[in-house]
């Protein structure tokens, strides 16, 4: 890799992590009071998804440990967001479901953010930010892929 690639790759990779960071400490504080990104995360997840899922499936789509996986289902499960059953075929695992409160706190959390992400948008300009998407995918799914 050329010295200019090297530069861009470095300049490409900072500008992400601290969007990134900067984001997340955004979402966090316009969230419902004691909901986290990871609730969140996971709320769309299930609620996009619209079946149950293991608890394994959802560390393997979030890149997080099974444990790190429980902990957040176990506080989604408290507030009553899910629900989480035995699976019959297999008594080992459990399944996951996106609860009606569930779902109503996913769009509680999509309207207290909705105007932040919507101003930002505007800010940047629809154009740009359209024009970035496919950059973004294209990254991600490399990312995802190795």
């Amino acid at each position: 890799m050329s010295e200019k690639q090297n530069s861009l790759a470095i300049a490409l990779f900072s500008e992400i992590l601290v969007a990134d960071q900067l984001l997340r400490n955004r979402l966090s504080k316009e969230l419902p009071s004691g909901m986290e990104i990871s609730h969140f995360s996971v709320l769309m997840h299930l609620a996009h998804a619209n079946t149950e899922k293991t608890p394994a499936q959802l560390a393997s789509a979030f890149h997080v440990t099974r444990g790190a996986m429980t902990n957040t289902l176990s506080k989604l499960e408290w507030a009553g967001y899910i629900h989480v059953r035995p699976d019959w075929d297999d008594a080992r695992r459990k399944l996951v479901a996106i609860s009606p409160a569930g779902n109503s706190a996913r769009d509680a959390a999509i309207a207290a953010i909705a105007p932040m992400i919507s101003s930002l948008v505007q800010e940047i300009g629809a154009d740009s930010v359209r024009s970035a998407l496919p950059v973004l995918r294209e990254l991600r799914a490399k990312l995802e892929s190795s």
